[in-house]
């Protein structure tokens, strides 16, 4: 199953329910309406615009999560990826590294994730 779309606002809404969940759609209405400067009726439209789309669950006021963060985030990026860079992710980390400098902690970072990638596949291969 394809994750659902989440777009910038209903993000910023997801942090602050991945951070306190489960939650009661009181208690998140108010936290929406400290952190976010949200009215109460925006994160009530929020939460049922979500909850149709499959991203969250509101079952007796207590609202909780039916994706993760990370679920989110690969989403996010493959989508990007793919309608910037028409899905070359070399050609992401070319145009990242051109005016970006990475320190050797982030380099050493990504090749561990390169390496741990290519040990997965050659255990799936075998």
């Amino acid at each position: 199953m394809d994750t659902p779309k989440v777009f910038e606002s209903e993000y910023r809404f997801c942090l602050l329910l991945w951070d306190n969940e489960p939650i009661k759609s009181g208690d998140l209405a108010k936290l929406c309406a400290k952190k976010l400067d949200w009215k109460k009726s925006t994160t009530y439209t929020v939460i049922k615009r979500l909850t149709e789309r499959g991203v969250i669950r509101s079952e007796n006021s207590v609202v909780t999560s039916l994706v993760s963060k990370e679920e989110v985030q690969c989403a996010e990026s493959r989508d990007f990826i793919d309608r910037t860079f028409g899905g070359s992710l070399p050609g992401f980390i070319a145009a990242f590294t051109s005016k970006q400098q990475l320190s050797p902690a982030e380099i050493a970072e990504i090749r561990r994730m390169i390496d741990s990638y290519g040990s997965n596949e050659a255990d799936e291969g075998a």
